[in-house]
């Protein structure tokens, strides 16, 4: 006789961590329509397209050497000693997800959130490249990211890498902190978009002879703006399954993170769509769309760790940087970033990353190892010394793997595809009418 045996039911944080997880999608939903939305009708299909090779490609990466790379917090890794202390700097698990149990372990619920953060910083330089970055350089390029940019820093903050350890090492608070992601997943993504713009070079026709920038309006408004209520969803995901899973933090205050969340996307939104209502005479859409995304991203590293009112305070700030900084690439660098990425993911992760910094201290009084709080001196220095790996390493790193690749396959279209349209030269066929994807802006250079 068969005997059934009643199924071993996971614990509560196990299933809300799953459920978490299973939102995050819908952040790359929604940063795809936005970036869809901010770029040319003829190139719409093409993007669309990309997003979708980005997502299998980082997916597939990932599985092959990016979690070996990650890992997760007590499982083996590289370690140097120097001067008497210990730097895990990468992980040394085995590629295809060998011998881990996915059973709903804490490591496996990590290879799953990894595996769907890679995938979203890889999204985020299709913002910078639209209208000009060939399909095939676009997987290549995400290959270099999940692979190996992302994972490698994601292990430093996430998986018990030295960034981490700063607090035990050298009593800096209690180690580089990021709940969400701001750094690991925005401004790694960002900082790779930068790349991207600057060896892609402007849209022909952005510029004038003279060097000024010509406005180059997105084609729909309305992809952009529904995509920013997706990614609110997927951000409430990532947040808290980020603060859940790499910060121990008990489950029922993943009510505060998901308020944290959303209150910082709304000031910043309201924040931009005031300043460009103050200096245009109208609120701009894609720009306020912009601050909203700079938001939720400013909002990931210290979601767990603040009250509302300094949730508020973050998105604000977030919302100023955000808009002035998109002018600031566009007009005094002469970087054409046609979706804001670099702005709203690099510029506002890091704002973010400095936040836990200035506001941590608010909801979050624990001690570190060493019995100092977390809201010192040294928390601040610690979230420095993040944001200085970011900019002096993880760029000059994120760089130089694309100019390397552009001298081996070249990552912009002809002149031929860009004056074409993205869809009929790549793809062989356009998302809308010719009728509505050509305009004269060719005339003007």
């Amino acid at each position: 006789m068969i005997v059934a045996l009643a199924p071993v039911l996971p614990d509560t944080t196990t299933v809300l961590c799953i459920f978490f997880i299973f939102l995050v999608p819908f952040a790359g939903a929604g940063l795809t329509l936005i970036n869809a939305g901010l770029g040319r009708s003829r190139s719409a299909a093409h993007l669309m397209m990309s997003s979708l090779c980005v997502v299998s490609i980082a997916a597939l990466a990932y599985f092959i050497c990016g979690f070996a790379w990650q890992g997760f917090i007590g499982m083996p890794a590289h370690v140097l000693t120097v001067g008497g202390k210990g730097w895990n700097w990468i992980a040394a698990g085995p590629f295809f997800l060998r011998h881990l149990p996915l059973d709903g372990s804490p490591a496996s619920l990590a290879a799953l959130l990894g595996m769907l953060s890679a995938a979203l910083a890889s999204l985020i330089p299709l913002g910078s490249g639209a209208d000009r970055w060939r399909l095939s350089a676009t997987c290549a390029s995400t290959a270099l990211l999940a692979g190996w940019s992302y994972p490698l820093f994601a292990h430093w903050v996430w998986g018990g890498g030295w960034l981490a350890q700063l607090g035990q090492n050298y009593g800096l608070g209690r180690g580089f902190l990021d709940a969400g992601g701001a750094s690991t997943i925005q401004v790694v993504g960002g900082l790779t978009a930068l790349s991207i713009a600057w060896i892609l070079g402007p849209r022909r026709g952005k510029y004038t002879l003279e060097g000024m920038p010509s406005a180059i309006p997105g084609h729909n408004s309305v992809f952009v703006l529904f995509g920013c209520i997706l990614a609110l969803v997927g951000w409430w995901g990532l947040n808290s399954a980020g603060a859940v899973l790499w910060n121990g933090v008990w489950p029922g205050k993943t009510v505060l993170v998901a308020i944290n969340t959303t209150l910082s996307a709304a000031a910043a939104a309201l924040t931009a769509a005031m300043i460009t209502r103050t200096r245009f005479g109208k609120p701009d859409a894609s720009l306020t769309a912009n601050g909203w995304i700079g938001g939720l991203v400013a909002s990931s590293a210290a979601c767990a760790f603040v009250r509302p009112a300094a949730a508020a305070a973050i998105g604000i700030v977030a919302g100023i940087l955000v808009t002035f900084s998109v002018e600031w690439f566009e007009l005094r660098m002469s970087v054409d970033d046609p979706g804001g990425a670099i702005s709203a993911h690099a510029v506002g992760g890091i704002w973010g990353v400095l936040s836990v910094g200035l506001f941590a201290h608010i909801a979050a009084p624990e001690l570190n190892s060493a019995g100092q709080p977390m809201n010192g001196g040294g928390q601040w220095l610690a979230q420095l010394v993040g944001i200085a790996t970011l900019i002096g390493f993880v760029l000059p790193l994120t760089y130089g793997l694309n100019w390397l690749l552009n001298r081996v396959h070249p990552q912009r279209v002809a002149a031929e595809g860009e004056r074409q349209g993205m869809d009929l030269y790549e793809l062989g066929a356009g998302a809308y009418p010719e009728s509505v994807t050509h305009s004269e802006e060719f005339t003007q250079r």
